[in-house]
């Protein structure tokens, strides 16, 4: 696979994200600005220009039509994607660290930190999308939850099928799950050692993976937050994502720069790491990156991938066709393990 290399930021990436039909690729780094890009080719389509700190999350609506930005400067920042017009700046107590739109786009959810003596929130705002008044936006929250009791900060948060809960990720390693509505505590899981540090469902919405400090990464299901699989690395986690087409989950992540003795990408482990969905056993690796791997995304069509790293770049990754007929050699894997013997010898990836 090789890459294309985008190059449009001054600083360590952020996050990286898709829109729906996945034509588009937007990311935020930590140089006060967003950029668009085209993602068959890499050509940068435009800025979001605005913020006055880094820019932490970025989130764009089912029809590409408004995005959302949430920033350390104290403000989510709403933009008309056509334009890059910021049209809603809402003041913020703290910095807000993750944003996302609501599967229908009526509702916004923004992640506050916990800092400076105030409790970090998930606060969910009504979203106006009508192309003739979506300028008249609210400040009045529809909801705010605050941090469940026996659980630090939240660090990231999104929504379940339907918007029918919201799931959040801690800072001690908990998960937590609210009713969307009402904002009542359903339940909270005890998942990971350390932080998790990233947050992102399958394509229905139905269950999720997480990314955590501990080096692990968890598969959950959304009904239950019972834990399906897991995934181990060598490296803390910055992120990880679960592919729609393939059997794979992709996880990104690699040591901090200041545990790392040398610049050798070998050294900070600075890949992203393919593994078996399913049989949770690792594949493969890609390299590139000369920094940790702060987020991963997965084309929605699960053709291409992209990873944004601590060294400043976008890496597009378009699969070519070894990956689409690797086949998954459960006999073999099981001799090699020592596993118990497997009546099915072969399962396609």
């Amino acid at each position: 696979m090789r890459p294309i290399m985008l190059k449009g930021h001054e600083r360590s990436l952020t996050q990286v994200k898709f829109n729906r039909e996945g034509d588009l690729l937007f990311s935020v780094a930590k140089d006060k600005s967003a950029s668009v890009w085209y993602s068959f080719n890499g050509e940068r389509l435009g800025t979001f220009e605005g913020h006055i700190g880094t820019i932490w999350s970025i989130d764009v609506d089912s029809k590409t039509e408004l995005a959302v930005t949430g920033s350390a400067d104290f403000s989510a920042k709403l933009w008309e994607v056509n334009n890059g017009k910021c049209i809603k700046t809402w003041k913020l107590k703290t910095p807000a660290k993750r944003v996302e739109f609501s599967p229908n786009n009526d509702k916004l959810l923004i992640v506050t930190d916990q800092v400076m003596g105030e409790k970090g929130t998930i606060t969910i705002l009504p979203i106006n999308s009508n192309f003739e008044t979506r300028e008249e936006q609210t400040d009045e929250p529809l909801l705010i939850i605050e941090t469940a009791e026996g659980a630090e900060k939240v660090t990231v948060a999104g929504w379940s099928y339907a918007g029918k809960y919201i799931i959040a990720g801690h800072s001690n390693g908990v998960v937590s799950k609210y009713d969307a509505e009402t904002g009542e505590l359903h339940k909270t899981v005890k998942v990971h050692d350390l932080t998790i540090t990233d947050l992102q469902f399958s394509q229905d919405k139905t269950y999720f993976i997480t990314s955590s400090k501990d080096k692990t990464a968890h598969i959950l299901d959304v009904d239950t937050l019972t834990i399906m699989k897991t995934y181990e690395a060598d490296a803390p986690m910055n992120s990880a994502c679960i592919t729609p087409v393939k059997n794979f989950v992709i996880l990104g992540g690699g040591q901090d720069a200041r545990d790392v003795t040398t610049t050798s990408s070998k050294q900070g482990k600075f890949e992203a790491r393919f593994y078996h969905k399913i049989f949770e056993d690792e594949i493969g690796r890609v390299k590139g990156h000369f920094g940790p791997l702060n987020y991963v995304a997965i084309h929605p069509n699960g053709t291409m991938y992209a990873s944004g790293g601590e060294d400043g770049f976008v890496r597009l990754h378009h699969f070519d066709k070894s990956y689409y007929d690797f086949k998954y050699d459960v006999e073999r894997t099981a001799e090699a393990t020592g596993a118990v013997e497997v009546k099915t010898p072969e399962i396609t990836a």
